[in-house]
């Protein structure tokens, strides 16, 4: 059933006419992006503010990103056809930005994680961020402010790989100054709470 799938189609115009996007006109055509207003670089539109359910939504997807629309509408009390609307637009304005599983890195078979702290050279960042990308084991990069300039999760199978990342391919990228690891002991998905 192809309201089962979470995975919206573009395409599909929902089967009632219920309720839709807010904010819109009326006369948008579903699933196509508002152009960015006159001088403003195009993908920089504006943020649209989020309401309630809204926020709702995100909340259900962000615990159960399988969830079927139905399910989404039924929770939230909206029209099927008004939540359908609205992932849509989250979609389209990119607050959501896809859909994915949620790994126990441990039993994936990387028990070991940490928290990599990094200086680098100067305006360095987008040279740096591209070879970051490569490493095996990383899944988040932030360029941050503070005591040191760039921060990176990764997660490899033991501490040894761990070590081997940092010290063979981490601190050869001429850009890195230094480096901290930290160990990660314990962590806690705050998306797994269906309360949150």
């Amino acid at each position: 059933m192809a309201d089962e799938q979470m995975a919206v189609d573009r395409n599909e115009v929902p089967d009632d006419d219920e309720g839709g996007a807010l904010g819109g006109t009326g006369n948008e055509v579903p699933g196509e992006a508002l152009s960015a207003p006159v001088g403003m670089p195009t993908g920089a539109l504006p943020a649209r503010p989020l309401d309630a359910i809204d926020r709702d939504i995100l909340r259900l997807l962000q615990t159960d990103g399988r969830a079927s629309v139905r399910s989404v509408a039924e929770r939230v009390h909206v029209s099927r056809a008004n939540a359908y609307a609205r992932i849509n637009r989250l979609i389209d304005d990119g607050v959501i930005r896809g859909f994915s599983a949620r790994v126990n890195h441990e039993r994936a078979g990387h028990g070991a994680s940490a928290y990599i702290t990094l200086k680098i050279v100067q305006n360095s960042w987008r040279t740096v961020r591209e070879q970051l990308k490569t490493l095996p084991g990383a899944t988040h990069i932030a360029l941050v402010s503070g005591d040191f300039d760039v921060l990176l999760l990764v997660h490899t199978p033991d501490n040894r790989t761990l070590r081997e990342l940092v010290l063979t391919r981490l601190q050869s990228i001429p850009e890195v100054l230094s480096t901290r690891t930290l160990l990660v002991f314990e962590e806690t998905d705050l998306n797994n709470d269906p309360r949150a």
